[in-house]
């Protein structure tokens, strides 16, 4: 009985609320745009211009006001939820965040913030007024991205589709980039042309590693911290990032959404996507903490490897950096940093690390997951996919004849005077960071001039599918190999490891590597007229490194001119989009026919 009335009275209350429930709820969904953007603007200005006094009160303010609008749309979005359980079991996190801000609030209502500031003086943590504001501001962005979740679910609505969507997001995540480094203290001097902050967000971006100037003496360690960010979403894929937050928090149960999700991951499958997703986030944040640590471990014995935010920082950015393929180093002249370039136990984590960002988050799934490596033990008959096998096979066969080649070219030149052992690991290291990397323990303008046509190979190549790296990538260039054999041999299908491969991979992998080249000549053709002081070889080296967002150059990466570096932007964007992907977001779809015309046999060859 008791249940009956407690309905009726349920049912009388949403009766009454419900002429007020979509106005209401509209104007919070306004609101919560407002205050987000007016609390991320008063962050962003916080940490990049100078501070006052009175600039960091105004910016406590409206981050504590900002809490609160967040606790009181929570609590009036469950207030109005015709199933409020329903409610707080489907936003349980975000539930967790408004109990403790309405703990946190109730705590310093009690004790009183004097007398909090006051304890923590006492014990010597006189900066715990500064760390709490970073805490708070730290809270204010989680809910943020919270509310960016909710939008996410209508990601399906932008009818541009993946590709468009894709090289979109690259965009948006560029001009966020340059207007944060823009910013006065992001750099020393507090001051850094458009166009330098443009390349080096783009660089970051889309993890090529190229740099006008010299980021450990350029840019403060806030200005270090956004490169480290750019570094990550462009790494990961920032769509990618952002479809996670909206799957972590709303579930992402639209058809419509997983479809989406579907082809950004070029899977068979709505479940394999969301799995793969998951684990794309998981593996990426493990993988770079691991390689932190034992960056750290190797570094803390030479007291001379310094950075402006720690060993601790210097070695958490070298791990993101080397994961992402990204190439980028916070030390003075890269890992050519004299302590560093001794450290060769750090080059081999560095390379692991390297591989394993570069060989596609598929493959990485079907390495390194438990359930399946178990399967294969359990079952002699269950294998690894076949895109899984040419990564591996392809990748290996690239490393060894990379660094043969390296270490017999080089033995008698750059690496004249070395140990045998420092030979052979800076030859892998070359070989391996050649693949999308763009790290360097050699100065590769002192490189022969055969040896820097090999690295120009591997770099046009590139990383494997899936994966934080660019190129045309390993699946292409093995199936442009087979594809040329099959045809000379006269085979009417292309087979690898007793699987056909379908003509319409054939035709994909002949486009990208013909856009690609295109590009690549391009590139390199206007550049020779806008920098003809520069060497030809210089010139392709640096334009394939852009393409391959590779990040090695001859060290012509700061003397570009404007129109120089332009080239040299577009280049690295098109790179990590991906010529095919860029073409197809930009051309229209061809429309079918039912009419075929009669065949026409032309002379090739």
């Amino acid at each position: 009985m008791s249940n009956f009335w407690l309905d009726r009275l349920r049912e009388r209350i949403n009766i009454f609320l419900f002429p007020h429930k979509e106005i209401l709820l509209w104007v919070l969904r306004i609101l919560s745009v407002a205050v987000s953007f007016v609390a991320v603007c008063a962050i962003v200005y916080y940490h990049g211009f100078p501070r006052t006094p009175r600039t960091d009160e105004i910016v406590r303010i409206i981050t504590r006001l900002s809490l609160a609008f967040y606790a009181l749309k929570y609590f009036l979005n469950f207030f109005y939820d015709f199933h409020p359980l329903a409610y707080l079991k489907r936003t349980w996190f975000e539930g967790i965040l408004v109990l403790f801000i309405f703990l946190m609030w109730f705590f310093y209502l009690i004790v009183g913030q004097q007398r909090i500031y006051a304890f923590f003086a006492q014990r010597g943590m006189e900066q715990f007024p500064n760390i709490s504001i970073l805490f708070i501001q730290f809270y204010v962005f989680i809910m943020v991205l919270v509310e960016t979740a909710k939008a996410g679910q209508y990601i399906d609505k932008i009818k541009i589709g993946p590709a468009g969507l894709l090289a979109l997001s690259f965009l948006i995540l560029i001009a966020f980039g340059t207007i944060m480094l823009l910013l006065p203290e992001m750099t020393t001097g507090h001051h850094i042309q458009f166009l330098d902050a443009l390349f080096l967000s783009t660089s970051a971006s889309c993890v090529t590693g190229l740099s006008p100037v010299e980021i450990s003496d350029y840019l403060s360690l806030k200005g270090q911290v956004v490169i480290l960010i750019l570094i990550q979403l462009g790494g990961i894929n920032i769509i990618s990032f952002a479809t996670f937050i909206a799957l972590f928090y709303t579930g992402a149960e639209g058809l419509k959404q997983q479809s989406l999700l579907k082809d950004l991951l070029d899977t068979s499958g709505l479940s394999d996507a969301r799995r793969i997703l998951k684990r794309i986030v998981l593996y990426s944040f493990t993988i770079e903490i691991i390689g932190s640590v034992i960056l750290y471990l190797l570094w803390e014995k030479d007291l001379s490897i310094t950075s402006a935010g720690g060993l601790g920082f210097a070695a958490l950015f070298h791990s993101v950096s080397s994961f992402n393929n990204a190439g980028f180093s916070i030390f003075p002249n890269g890992l050519m940093y004299e302590p560093v370039r001794m450290n060769l136990a750090s080059h081999w984590i560095i390379a692991i690390l390297i591989v394993l960002g570069g060989i596609g988050f598929s493959v990485l799934q079907e390495i390194l997951d438990f359930k399946l490596l178990l399967t294969r033990i359990r079952t002699a008959w269950k294998r690894f996919q076949v895109q899984t096998k040419i990564v591996l096979i392809t990748t290996v066969f690239l490393i060894i004849l990379g660094a043969l080649g390296i270490f017999l070219l080089e033995y008698n030149h750059s690496f004249q005077g070395l140990k045998l052992s420092d030979k052979i690991t800076t030859a892998f290291f070359q070989s391996i960071t050649a693949r999308t990397a763009g790290f360097n323990t050699v100065n590769i303008g002192a490189l022969s001039q055969t040896t820097l046509f090999l690295l120009i190979i591997l770099m046009f190549i590139g990383a494997s599918p899936g994966g934080t790296g660019g190129g045309i990538k390993t699946t292409t260039f093995l199936t442009l190999i087979k594809a040329s054999i099959a045809t000379i041999r006269g085979k009417k299908r292309l087979e690898a490891f007793k699987h056909t491969i379908s003509f319409e991979t054939v035709d994909k992998a002949y486009s990208v590597a013909l856009l690609s080249l295109l590009l690549i000549v391009t590139g390199t053709f206007i550049l020779t007229i806008l920098q003809p002081d520069f060497t030809f070889t210089s010139i392709l080296f640096e334009v394939v490194s852009a393409f391959g967002t590779v990040g090695l150059t001859m060290g012509i990466t700061p003397l570009l001119g404007s129109a120089g570096k332009l080239v040299v932007i577009v280049t690295m964007y098109v790179g990590r989009v991906g010529t095919l992907t860029l073409a197809i977001a930009f051309l229209k779809k061809a429309s079918f026919k039912d009419y075929v015309y009669p065949k026409a046999n032309i002379m090739i060859g």
